[in-house]
This record gives C-alpha cells, structure tokens and sequence, in this order.
C-alpha cells in the first residue's frame, strides 16, 4: 500500500477504488446515485476525488457494491477520515483556490520537479528575497505582501519538515534568475545565494548556464509533481500572467518531462552549479567593492 501523507493523495485513492468497486460489481452511476439519493453528478465527482463523501455514504456504496474485503474496507474507511482533514496552509486564513490546490499537491507529492526561468523557486526563497520580489512584481498592499511571505516561508517549513531525500526536490534555474537583483539592498541577493550553498545537500540543484544558448525552459516556468503510481498520475503546474494552470493529459506531462529532462542535460551538474554560485557571489564582491571605492 503507498504511503497516504494528506486529505489529497486520501481523497484520489478513495476515490479510484470507489469507481473500481462500482464497476466491479456492475453498478451504474444510476444505480450508486440511488442509493445515495443524489445526483449521477455528485456519484462521478466523488470518484473524480473532486468532492468527498461521509461515513454513512461510503458504508452505504461498499455496501451496495458487497464488498467482504475487511482489509479494504478499514483502509477506505481511513482514506475517508484522512480525505475531511484541512491541509497544513487552513490555519493560514483563506487563499486562491487554486494555489491552495499547489500546495496540497506539493506536500503529497513523491517527488517534485521545478523550472524557473528567472526567479529562484518558492521553496529555496529567504525571507528577505520573498518581500523583496513580491514587492516588485505584486500590487499588494502591505498587509497582503506580509501575509503572502508568511504563508511561502510556512510552506517552506511544511516541505522540509522531517524530509532526509534530496532526490524528493529537482530544482533546474536559468543563470539570469541568480544574476537579476532582487531588492535596493545588495545584501539580499547575497543571501539568497549563500541559502542556495546550504540547502544544495538537501535537493538537486542545477544551473542552466547562458552559454547553452536557447533551451526549451525559455518557454515559461512549471512544476511537475510526481506520485506513487498507483495513487496518481503526474500533474504538471503552470504560472504565468494569465494565471494558473494545471495539465494532467498523459501527452502534455510527457512533454513537460522530456523538456525538463533535456534541461536537465544541457544544465551544469550540482556540484558544477555550486562553483557557479561561488563565482556569481566572488563577481558581486568585486562589483560592490569597486563601488564602494568610487
């Protein structure tokens, strides 16, 4: 049985073997609808894991379906219990749907693959970089850009909490995103860098450098989030001005793992990388230094 971490990965395997067990036992979506009096619609967005169900309806399908397993039936059972429970980002107050969807996707997921073209990602982020990018790039009054670092540095401690596998998070960076200044303070960049040196031993970090020329990251950024196989297929996040997407279509994320996986060839190697921040943060040194001189 593959590991059940949130209400998301609890609400897709509930749901899967929901619609298995209805049609193993050739029932339509009719016929469970009946027996729930609801409607056909309420039947498939519960196996669409897009709503979730109570204890008296789940007991009510298992039965309708005569399941004698005891085994499964304790595991749906706590799938259900599992699937009513708020993610760790509840407490923070109301967000965009949408984002709040990355982020249950993000703690559940297996493994998670990011491209950013020119920002370093979310989760490698310190504070300061945080205030000083969503300064520049938001119109949020001071409260709502207070809140909007508190919640990615809340996310940051949810991701890494208790996490010992630097493969769970690859992270691929065009050279302009560690060189474009974020912020008035020199300071700030510095530090984002020297975070980047700390956490390099907790995921796999990769810089694609100017020199390869164009590459298929020149596209946009995105996020693939991968999972047990038999939980749920890959989703591939996207973000830009017109907003948030999600891609689940087997050919969109396979063509969003092949352009990371040639990214990943044409970027240098982590420990490649590593000389390239050290070299960035020894050409600032200099710059600031001759600065100060004149």
């Amino acid at each position: 049985m593959p590991r059940v971490t949130g209400p998301t990965i609890a609400r897709w395997r509930l749901g899967k073997e929901l619609k298995q067990l209805r049609e193993s036992a050739g029932c339509s979506y009719l016929d469970a609808a009946h027996r729930l009096d609801c409607s056909e619609s309420k039947i498939r967005k519960i196996e669409a894991s897009e709503v979730g169900v109570v204890r008296a309806e789940l007991d009510s399908l298992l039965e309708l379906y005569k399941l004698e397993d005891d085994d499964l039936r304790y595991l749906l059972h706590e799938l259900q219990r599992l699937g009513k429970q708020r993610g760790w980002w509840a407490p923070l107050g109301s967000m965009p749907k949408q984002y709040a969807f990355f982020l249950s996707l993000e703690s559940d997921a297996r493994r998670v693959r990011t491209f950013e073209p020119m920002v370093v990602p979310g989760q490698l982020q310190t504070e300061e970089y945080a205030y000083a990018l969503d300064a520049m790039c938001t119109f949020e009054s001071p409260e709502e850009l207070e809140r909007s670092v508190q919640i990615r540095m809340a996310r940051q401690e949810a991701f890494w909490r208790g996490r010992n596998d630097p493969s769970r998070l690859w992270v691929i960076v065009d050279e302009a995103a560690l060189r474009r200044p974020v912020g008035k303070k020199p300071g700030i960049m510095r530090g984002q860098l020297m975070r980047l040196l700390e956490l390099s031993d907790q995921c796999i970090f990769q810089i694609v450098p100017f020199e390869v020329g164009s590459y298929p990251g020149t596209i946009g950024p995105f996020t693939i989030c991968e999972f047990d196989e038999n939980v749920h297929s890959p989703v591939v996040y996207t973000h830009g001005q017109a907003g948030i997407a999600y891609l689940e279509k087997p050919e969109d994320v396979e063509r969003a793992g092949r352009a990371f996986n040639h990214m990943a060839a044409m970027a240098l190697s982590p420990a490649q990388s590593g000389k390239k921040i050290l070299a960035i943060l020894s050409e600032m040194a200099k710059l600031q230094g001759g600065e100060n001189e004149g």
